[in-house]
């Protein structure tokens, strides 16, 4: 038995059959969005993830790599509300969560309430407006909720903020807050596509009149019955060590004995990356059609939830040594129980 396999509960046959029927419909919209996307299994399957863990997801790469396309084509698959913000230099707060208008034939205020009031926000090239703009959106993603003026409202179930940016060293493009960057379950690193994959979406793209068309395949309700089933998944007392001692690898990597990392480290990863990583194993899991979390699935998705959350030092920047690196050696390091 391989480090990747241990540590697992063996199932009741009618719970392993029960997840795998119930997660039937992953694939079905894996088909569905490959209609539009090719290739890019990694980026559908992650937000697949963000939906079943209730996550919001940062997507970024160069421009023209279908980030917006894969949002706008999985939400279009979804029987669900979905509005779309596009970031700009001179985008308000107010222009996001909404705000309150006076009336002068009421003399009094009514609330306008902005595009965040829908299941899936699409925050288009969101490192394009200031900080004050970005951190409009945090009480949303963390509370499920919005202030405006003296009322709070809830926001619509599900809500998930699938956002895309430009890597950072892009003109006109402002670095996300570390608050914000935290309420991110998953950063997503888009890469170009091979030349089997640009082929075919040339040839499926290299028309004056062509259409994206999907059908909505999945219901707000299946996802809330499969978020039910990923709260049920087993994650074993070791491999719930496990996790922790992932996390706190990137805070004290000199304990975990990786103290040539101390020096790169400016920040390491919150509490809310060990939550993170704990649900995210879980759905990825469940995708499998297992009832069960295996050291694999920690670590495969470990770098999504990680990587935005340790903040390098002006030595690793110098060294080109980036958060990537660092979680590479940590999962080296940390021993698998």
């Amino acid at each position: 038995m391989s480090e990747n396999e241990k540590i697992i509960q063996p199932p009741a046959p009618e719970d392993q059959e029960r997840i795998r029927n119930e997660a039937s419909w992953v694939d079905l919209l894996r088909q569905e969005i490959g209609k539009v996307i090719i290739g890019q299994k990694y980026l559908v399957d992650r937000l697949i993830v963000g939906l079943l863990a209730n996550g919001h997801v940062l997507l970024e790469g160069v421009p023209g790599l279908a980030k917006t396309l894969a949002v706008k084509t999985i939400a279009q698959c979804l029987r669900a509300e979905f509005k779309r913000i596009q970031f700009t230099p001179d985008l308000l707060p107010a222009d996001v969560i909404g705000t309150l208008i006076y009336s002068p034939n009421k003399g009094e205020f009514t609330t306008k309430k902005g595009p965040i009031f829908t299941n899936l926000l699409l925050a288009d090239e969101i490192n394009r407006a200031p900080a004050k703009v970005q951190s409009a959106l945090l009480e949303g993603m963390q509370e499920r909720q919005v202030t405006i003026g003296e009322e709070t409202y809830p926001l619509p179930q599900p809500f998930l903020v699938l956002a895309t940016e430009n890597p950072i060293d892009q003109e006109g493009t402002y670095p996300l807050p570390e608050a914000q960057m935290d309420r991110f379950m998953l950063k997503l690193l888009v890469n170009y596509p091979n030349k089997e994959e640009e082929l075919k979406i040339l040839d499926s793209n290299a028309n004056v009149s062509v259409r994206h068309d999907v059908s909505p395949v999945v219901d707000a309700e299946t996802i809330f019955k499969s978020r039910k089933l990923v709260d049920q998944i087993y994650l074993d007392d070791k491999l719930k060590g496990y996790i922790v001692d992932v996390v706190l690898a990137s805070r004290n990597p000199e304990k975990f004995g990786a103290s040539e990392l101390s020096a790169f480290i400016r920040f390491g990863a919150s509490p809310r990356a060990t939550i993170s990583l704990a649900l995210a194993s879980k759905a990825s899991a469940f995708m499998q059609g297992r009832s069960f979390v295996t050291p694999q699935d920690i670590k495969s998705i470990g770098f999504d939830v990680l990587r935005h959350r340790i903040i390098v030092s002006y030595e690793a920047e110098a060294e080109d040594i980036s958060s990537d690196d660092i979680i590479k050696t940590i999962f080296e390091t940390v021993p698998v129980p």
